[in-house]
């Protein structure tokens, strides 16, 4: 039996819920499967454990908020992370995120390209791997990290360093670090990410394109009861522009949803999933925030009671949400700067070469005008299932 071992920053969140989804088709393959991760609760049903806490986690956050380090830290909770893999003796190393004030890097790449002599695929749920600081760059027009990162215009960007730019060193690292290992794939979901690897220092290792996949039952059209309605104060007699994010910042969009709501007309509203109390104080009349859900059933029936599902992110590895969206019925308006346009065609949407207040209203009156069926619409999302997005990754396991 052969015996897998994930490494993900957390359980929860899109990347842990499809580190889990593929532990679950591995046990369900016949392997011996463990996930680590590094912060918040692990995985109640499936073999877990955790390896940080919360003093690990801040002194890291400290230490990459003055000097600019994120993976220089957390050197104790990593070396015992090591210990358990040495006890386990995986054949197969499957890492995810391994940034988020958790992991030592040098610690961990020295035992995978010196001691550690199974498989290892990596998944790149964003671009950290390839750059000396942010996981994401199109939003400031930055190409440095095709040659070599310094004087960062994301500094200020997650992982945020207030003080010191190690842009450069941190590249320089990375790419001594990383590509050292000779028994590594990288897996990615979509091909804008796979585009992206082949312009960083990855260029020479395998790259695989692995769609990201839902629960298609779970996220499919369901009548909006009136509770929900009421709940959130939204109105009935408007259509809904739906927006839903984990985090709004600036690279979301929520600037352009402000804006559309100077011009929308008045049979619109807005409503934004994933707000802070504080964002949410500031929204206009015809917009309407709601705190991050973590109720399923509740997400669906605000995709299905949407007119239009609208993600403006001017960079996406995929988005999950998209697909839910369209999984629901629910069109979407997205624009075409990076991962996102893949999932959309003239069956489910509009992708947006300008995302100006104008390209937004003309992109509604032309959704209004195809009048797509919620049928049609969710018959597009049909090739993004959880199980065929888990078979797959368990089945370059199978053959390495």
């Amino acid at each position: 039996m052969k015996k897998l071992v994930q490494i993900n920053t957390v359980c929860n969140t899109s990347t842990g819920k499809l580190m889990g989804d593929i532990q679950r088709k591995a046990n369900a393959s016949g392997y011996e499967t463990l996930s680590i991760v590094g912060r918040r609760k692990p995985f109640s049903d499936l073999r877990c454990i955790k390896i940080g806490n919360g003093l690990s986690f801040w002194i890291h956050v400290c230490i990459n908020t003055v000097l600019d380090r994120q993976g220089y830290a957390s050197y104790f909770v990593t070396r015992r992370m090591i210990q358990k893999l040495r006890q386990e003796q995986p054949d197969i190393i499957h890492l995810h995120n391994l940034h988020g004030y958790y992991m030592n890097l040098p610690l961990l790449f020295d035992y995978l390209s010196k001691e550690f002599r199974g498989k290892i695929f990596w998944t790149f749920h964003d671009c950290w791997p390839f750059t000396g600081h942010c996981a994401y760059f199109t939003a400031v027009g930055c190409d440095k990290w095709e040659k070599e990162c310094g004087k960062c215009p994301n500094k200020r960007v997650y992982p945020i360093s207030l003080f010191a730019d190690a842009s450069r060193k941190n590249y320089a690292d990375k790419k001594k670090m990383f590509t050292e290992l000779n028994n590594l794939t990288i897996i990615v979901p979509s091909k804008w990410m796979e585009e992206m690897v082949r312009k960083s220092f990855f260029q020479n290792y395998p790259v695989i394109t692995v769609n990201n996949g839902i629960d298609l039952q779970s996220f499919s059209y369901h009548r909006p009861l009136d509770e929900l309605y009421e709940k959130y104060d939204i109105s009935r007699e408007k259509k809904i522009i739906l927006g839903v994010a984990n985090i709004w910042d600036g690279r979301k969009g929520l600037s352009d949803f402000l804006a559309l709501a100077k011009k929308l007309p008045a049979g619109y509203q807005i409503l934004l999933v994933g707000l802070t109390a504080r964002q949410m104080k500031r929204l206009p009349s015809n917009m309407k925030g709601i705190r991050r859900t973590q109720d399923k059933k509740e997400l669906v029936m605000l995709y299905s009671c949407a007119s239009i599902f609208m993600n403006p992110s001017v960079e996406e590895s995929f988005s999950l949400v998209t697909v839910e969206a369209i999984s629901c019925g629910t069109p979407a308006i997205v624009l075409d700067t990076s991962a996102v346009k893949e999932l959309i065609c003239d069956e489910n949407g509009i992708v947006l070469k300008k995302h100006g207040t104008a390209d937004y209203l003309e992109a509604i009156k032309i959704l209004e005008e195809r009048r797509l069926s919620r049928e049609q619409v969710s018959q597009t999302a049909q090739k993004y299932d959880v199980d065929v997005y888990a078979k797959r990754i368990v089945d370059l396991y199978h053959n390495f």
